[in-house]
C-alpha cells in the first residue's frame, strides 16, 4: 500500500486572499484540499505545519503577455520617447540578431523576474525567429522546466514583411508552410493538458500589421482541431486601426472575426481602442482581454476600459508585457500599476485594491483557459505567493491586503507552484542571480551593439 503524500499546513497568516480560510490552508499532493476557519484547527491528520504569522497569502500570480527576449533591449536609447510603430521600428534590427544563447538568458531572467514578484504562472509570446532561432519555444520550454514555472508559452509568427506591405524586416519573419509546420512540432512535443498542466502551448500571429490573412484563418483552424488557445495583440494604438482600414478595409475586430478568431479560445493583448459595441461583441464571443499598465503608459497607448469591459461580462486579465516596453518584469507592480490606472479613469467607487488582485489572479486564470488555479478553494493547485511587510514602505499600514497593492509589494518571500516552494525567503534556490544579470547584461551589450 502507498502511503498518503504528507499533508501541509499553511498556518495563521497575517491575512490570506480567500474567504473562510483566517487560520490558513492545507495542502496535500499539489492541491489545496482544506481551508481552516477561525476558531479551527485542520481535519487532516498527519500534518506538518509552516508558520506563516508574518505572511500575506496570495494566490499565485498570473501573467497573461509577455515577451521574454525583450529583456535584452531594455531603455534602448534610440527607442525612447517614441509610439508603438517607431518604437518596433527601431527594435526589430536588434532583435534580427537574438542567438539560442541570448535567448536562454532572456528566457531564465525574466522568469526569475516574474517569480521573485509572486507569479506562479507566465504567458510568453515569441514570434521573431531570425535564422538560427528555429527553436526559441523549445529554449523557452527549458528555462520554465528549470524554474519551475507554470507557462502557456505561445508559438507566435510573423510572415508580413515590409515588402509585403507590414511592418517587420525580411530578417525576422518566417513563411506559412514554415510556421504551420513548426506550430504542430511544439505542441506535440510539449502541450499537456488537464488540470495540473505545467507547460501548454498556444498558437500565436503577432498582429494584423505583421501577418497574412491566410495565415490567420489557417492558424485558427489549427487550434480549433488542436484544441488550442489563441493569443495576439489587438486595438492597441489608433495607429493600428488605421492600418487595418487601408489594408482590409475595415476595423481590428471586424477582421479578427472574419479570419474566425472572434471565440472563447481566444485571449487579446491591450484592448484599448474598442467601441461599446466591439466590447459587447468581445463578451458574447467569450473572448478575453490581457490588460498590460504599464507598457500601456509608457508607449502613450492609452487605456483598456476594464470596468466597462467587465460590465459587459468580458474576462480581464493582467500582462507584464515585454520589457522593453514595460522595461520590468514584476507583475506585482503591475497589479498597482493597474490599479492607480483604472482607479484614475473610473473613480474611487468603481476600483478597489482587491479588484486589481482579482485581475492578476482570478482573470488572469480565465484568459489562460486555467479553472484549476487563480484562487485558493480546495480543489485548486496549491499555487500561492507570500509576502511578508517588513519594509519600510509597508511601516504603519492597516490592512495587509491593500498594503501589498497601496504601499507597493514588489518581491515575494515565498513562491509555491503545485504544492512545491520553489522560492524561499526572497531567493530562489539553485539559481545565481549575479552570474545572471553579469551574462544577461554581457548578451545585452553584444545586442545592442551590433547594429
Amino acid at each position: 500500500m502507498n502511503p498518503e503524500p504528507p499533508a501541509l499546513w499553511i498556518k495563521d497568516p497575517l491575512a490570506i486572499l480567500a474567504d473562510g480560510a483566517p487560520r490558513g490552508i492545507v495542502v496535500i499532493d499539489g492541491r489545496i484540499v482544506e481551508l481552516v476557519p477561525a476558531g479551527r484547527a485542520p481535519a487532516t491528520p498527519n500534518i506538518t505545519t509552516f508558520d506563516a504569522a508574518a505572511h500575506v497569502v496570495l494566490p499565485g500570480l498570473i501573467n497573461t503577455h509577455h515577451h521574454f527576449y525583450q529583456t535584452l533591449t531594455r531603455a534602448v536609447p534610440a527607442a525612447l520617447d517614441r509610439e508603438l510603430f517607431p518604437w518596433l521600428q527601431t527594435l526589430y534590427p536588434l532583435w534580427a540578431r537574438l542567438t539560442p544563447e541570448a535567448l536562454d538568458l532572456a528566457a531564465t531572467l525574466a522568469t526569475a523576474e516574474l517569480l521573485l514578484s509572486g507569479a506562479t504562472m507566465t504567458t510568453d509570446h515569441h514570434y521573431v525567429f531570425p535564422k538560427g532561432l528555429e527553436d526559441a519555444v523549445d529554449i523557452e520550454v527549458a528555462a520554465a522546466r528549470r524554474l519551475g514555472v507554470r507557462v502557456l508559452l505561445t508559438r507566435g509568427s510573423m510572415n508580413l514583411s515590409q515588402r509585403d506591405g507590414g511592418l517587420p524586416p525580411d530578417s525576422v519573419v518566417q513563411d506559412e508552410d514554415t510556421i504551420l509546420a513548426d506550430c504542430e512540432r511544439v505542441v506535440q512535443r510539449h502541450h499537456q493538458g488537464g488540470e495540473g498542466a505545467m507547460v501548454q502551448i498556444a498558437l500565436a500571429p503577432c498582429s494584423p500589421f505583421s501577418v497574412t490573412t491566410s495565415l490567420m484563418r489557417k492558424t485558427a483552424d489549427l487550434a480549433r482541431r488542436l484544441d488550442l488557445r489563441l493569443h495576439t495583440h489587438l486595438a492597441e494604438t489608433e495607429d493600428e486601426n488605421r492600418f487595418c482600414h487601408e489594408l482590409y478595409k475595415c476595423r481590428p475586430l471586424d477582421y479578427l472575426e472574419e479570419c474566425g478568431w472572434l471565440s472563447e479560445r481566444t485571449w487579446l493583448a491591450h484592448g484599448i481602442h474598442f467601441t461599446p459595441d466591439e466590447i459587447a461583441r468581445l463578451a458574447r464571443a467569450g473572448t478575453s482581454v490581457a490588460h498590460c499598465p504599464c507598457s500601456n503608459q509608457t508607449l502613450a497607448s492609452g487605456a483598456c476600459p476594464v470596468c466597462a469591459m467587465e460590465e459587459q461580462g468580458v474576462r480581464v486579465g493582467l500582462g507584464v508585457d515585454g520589457s522593453a516596453s514595460n522595461d520590468a518584469s514584476n507583475l506585482m507592480q503591475e497589479v498597482r500599476a493597474a490599479f492607480l490606472l483604472q482607479r484614475s479613469r473610473y473613480g474611487v467607487g468603481k476600483v478597489s485594491h482587491l479588484d486589481a488582485l482579482r485581475w492578476a489572479t482570478k482573470g488572469s486564470a480565465a484568459c489562460a483557459g486555467r479553472s484549476d488555479i487563480g484562487e485558493i478553494a480546495v480543489g485548486r493547485m496549491a499555487d500561492l505567493a507570500l509576502f511578508k511587510l517588513d519594509e519600510l514602505r509597508f511601516s504603519g499600514s492597516g490592512d495587509p491586503l491593500a498594503a501589498l497593492v497601496l504601499c507597493g509589494a514588489h518581491r515575494a518571500d515565498r513562491v509555491m507552484v503545485g504544492g512545491r516552494w520553489i522560492v524561499e525567503n526572497g531567493q530562489i534556490p539553485g539559481l545565481d542571480l549575479a552570474d545572471l544579470i553579469r551574462r544577461h547584461s554581457s548578451a545585452a551589450k553584444t545586442l545592442q551593439g551590433a547594429v
